[in-house]
């Protein structure tokens, strides 16, 4: 059966949203924020009623509580603001005319609960950690600092009085203009779906008495955001597979989240929440045992979407009523035992999840961000810091230089509108005029951590906000060296027009190269950079949205106190111009049917990412995993076990590592993985890695090693067979690459028979 013939018919119904649903829209952007009452006021001793009885298993807990319900209480559970308020009975109708939505209260002991945007941290709320990005996160290759930050930012937004995180985010980097993409983990599959898998860990396991529920979104194939609610996301099965669902399905398997949310999109002219998709691939494939919710808006039918598996409607009660489920239950549309599943998951997840037993705090804690989350915010922007030249100008050596720090992202203080704060954090379009997404009042700059890094080894700094690009360029050759900084900002709603930095970053970069003795490059943005200037730098360092703690990171990577370790998670193509949906419209953005319905023409198939550029002989400007260090890495001796195997047992890849340079430094070794030409994949594919620290001359030999349930859980060796609808496993010679990024040349082979 192919994709399509999965697909559930659409209901026709693809206006664009009420003006009345725009305004709601406001609420949850802003953080998800609802109005919510006290825990129902009940002369009931909570303590005696069997849902909150924890000697009960949370499936008890659950199935008790729901017979205790009747029909409507039940209906609460299906919509965000019901289920979450549980005193309130009254909304406004979703669409002009309509009465106004009545619920009987809940039943007692069931707990107030708030949702909150922020797949990389709390948003807009003072007293918070400002966290690099996730892209940011993904660039360390480090899932066990990914996970403590997850745990970190549980933490904050549990004592911020939100439950559930909708957050993290997946999605596969099919245009590196995508406007979320920084609030994603990049192009790769298995490196999404594990660093989304770790996040989910330490969002819902991090912090036991302090539970929150990981909401994984947006499911699926979610690539762009113009006409993102009017667009169909259209693809082979295969690639639908391959592509964008295989990273839900590795974080799914290594995480075990308690929601997951589906897209704004269609997929193959179905609506994501009402495409059969939710079912087949997410309930019996994986298979996803939580519950279902929408995106705000996101919601286009009440049976259709209800039959296709989603659980809860986002935010305020508009096809998900009592008015529209009591019809479409009446008319047959609809079936008891399907309400009666959407409410267990939902109250299932929550009870299961901590929420019933650890309610949030009454009031919200004013400052949450501790002196461990600050240090690891710095941890992370040092880690995910990528250093993509270096001709030796860095590190920084020698007393008494003369360092000019030149740009407007180097200091808080604006310049045309623009400070470090655009770097800290992606651009939120439903907060304050001209806002970012994190709350960053406690950002220490670059200019100020530069400046006390730079005095301490006896030297000066001279800043120059770049205004003007001749006035930057004098400042620069009177310096030893120039730290020049570009940018360019994105975020939701609207994707990047092009690659270029904001402003005159790649004339005030010019100019400072022209005229300075050495100039570093320091790069602000959530994805891949054109860079015409490369040429004429001396290095460039490729910062991301870095979070709070960008200065004191960047000042200690510029001095070499710490070794760049951060790798790309995606390809920086030369331009735009050589990514997979260039020059096609309708690849990219779509072309408009009869409905007005963008129809996205996901024509490149596999080739998405890397594997474009491999297939295609293009030579990128950075490839994926590039990352350059203070020393040098060498690898040899590659050896995988068993040299034949029957594609279900252990294989274990050996390598001998060794650091041939001066300083200790840490390598991210990456392994890919060539199947058979009968698989007909269009390149190699990651298939792991280690993150390896080595002194001066030290060697060691590294092990990485992929268990059965590993091979089974991410089809490492595994293609989408399209005509069995099955997963397959070519047999034949199998290659094997290590090194430092996709141009890995260590190699070793094993056989499948």
């Amino acid at each position: 059966m192919t994709l399509s013939e999965r697909a559930v018919a659409a209901p026709g119904r693809r206006s664009r949203r009420t003006t009345a649903l725009l305004l709601g829209a406001t609420l949850l952007a802003t953080g998800g924020v609802v109005a919510v009452g006290a825990p129902a006021a009940s002369a009931v001793d909570c303590s005696t009623v069997p849902w909150m009885d924890t000697t009960k298993s949370a499936a008890e807990r659950a199935e008790a509580l729901l017979d205790a319900s009747s029909q409507h209480q039940k209906y609460r559970w299906l919509v965000e603001q019901p289920a979450n308020d549980p005193t309130r009975t009254q909304w406004n109708p979703g669409f002009p005319g309509e009465a106004p939505v009545v619920y009987p209260a809940q039943v007692a002991c069931t707990p107030a609960v708030v949702y909150a945007n922020g797949p990389d941290g709390v948003y807009l709320s003072a007293g918070t950690t400002a966290w690099p990005g996730p892209i940011a996160v993904a660039a360390t290759w480090n899932l066990e600092l990914g996970e403590q930050k997850a745990t970190a930012h549980g933490s904050e937004s549990f004592d911020k009085r939100s439950a559930v995180v909708l957050g993290p985010g997946i999605a596969s980097g099919r245009t590196p203009l995508s406007g979320r993409g920084s609030e994603y983990f990049g192009e790769d599959p298995v490196l999404s779906g594990l660093m989304a898998a770790a996040n989910v860990r330490g969002l819902e396991d991090g912090n036991p008495d302090k539970p929150v529920i990981a909401n994984l979104k947006h499911y699926v194939a979610n690539e762009q955001e113009i006409a993102r609610e009017e667009s169909s996301s259209n693809m082979d099965e295969r690639t639908f597979k391959q592509i964008y669902d295989l990273p839900y399905e590795i974080a799914v398997r290594k995480s075990d989240p308690g929601s997951l949310m589906c897209s704004y999109n269609q997929v193959n002219g179905v609506y994501a929440c009402e495409n059969d998709i939710l079912t087949t691939s997410l309930r019996e494939d994986y298979p996803f045992e939580g519950y279902v919710m929408s995106d705000f808006g996101s919601v286009h039918s009440t049976a259709p979407s209800l039959n296709a598996g989603l659980d809860q409607e986002l935010n305020r009660p508009v096809w998900f009523t009592p008015a529209r489920l009591d019809a479409a239950l009446a008319a047959g549309d609809i079936t008891q035992e399907r309400i009666d599943e959407a409410a267990y998951r939902v109250v299932h997840s929550y009870i299961a999840g901590g929420l019933f037993d650890h309610p949030v705090p009454t009031t919200a804690v004013a400052n949450v961000s501790t002196p461990e989350h600050k240090a690891l915010a710095r941890e992370i922007a040092e880690q995910s810091t990528v250093l993509l030249k270096n001709d030796g100008v860095l590190p920084l050596a020698g007393d008494g230089l003369t360092v000019a720090v030149i740009g407007q992202t180097a200091s808080t203080v604006p310049t045309g509108g623009v400070s470090a704060k655009t770097g800290c954090a992606w651009d939120f379009p439903f907060g304050p005029p001209g806002g970012i997404a994190l709350n960053c009042d406690a950002l220490v700059d670059p200019l100020t951590a530069l400046t006390e890094r730079v005095t301490q080894a006896g030297g000066e700094v001279v800043y120059d906000n770049g205004a003007d690009p001749a006035a930057a360029a004098a400042a620069a050759a009177a310096a030893d060296v120039a730290i020049v900084f570009g940018h360019y900002t994105m975020g939701e709603t609207q994707d990047l027009a092009d690659l270029r930095l904001d402003g005159n970053g790649d004339q005030l970069i010019e100019a400072v190269a022209a005229s300075a003795p050495s100039t570093v490059a320091v790069l602000n943005a959530g994805s891949a950079v054109e860079m015409p200037w490369i040429d004429d730098v001396d290095a460039v360092f490729h910062a991301w949205h870095s979070g709070e703690q960008f200065g004191p990171a960047l000042a200690a990577l510029v001095f070499g106190d710490v070794n760049p370790s951060g790798k790309l998670p995606m390809t920086f193509p030369v331009s735009v111009d050589d990514t997979p949906t260039a020059g096609s419209e309708a690849q990219y953005p779509g072309i408009a049917d009869e409905e007005g319905i963008l129809q996205v023409d996901y024509a490149e198939g596999l080739k998405v990412g890397y594997r474009w550029y491999e297939s295609e002989g293009i030579e990128p400007l950075f490839e994926f995993g590039h990352g350059l260090s203070y020393t040098e890495f060498s690898y040899d001796k590659v050896n995988v076990t068993p040299r034949s195997t029957t594609g279900d047992k252990e294989i274990r890849v050996r390598f001998k590592l060794t650091n041939t340079g001066d300083v200790a430094g840490t390598e991210v070794a990456q392994v890919y993985l060539q199947l058979p030409d009968a698989a007909g994949e269009p390149s190699k594919r990651l298939i792991g890695w280690e993150r390896v620290t080595l002194e001066p001359g030290e060697h060691r030999n590294v092990e990485v090693k992929l268990s059965p349930e590993d091979l089974a859980d991410m089809h490492l060796l595994e293609y989408w067979d399209a005509d069995a609808s099955a997963w397959a496993t070519a047999s034949g010679a199998y290659t094997v690459t290590v090194g430092g990024s996709i141009d890995a040349d260590a190699a070793a082979s094993f056989s499948i028979r």
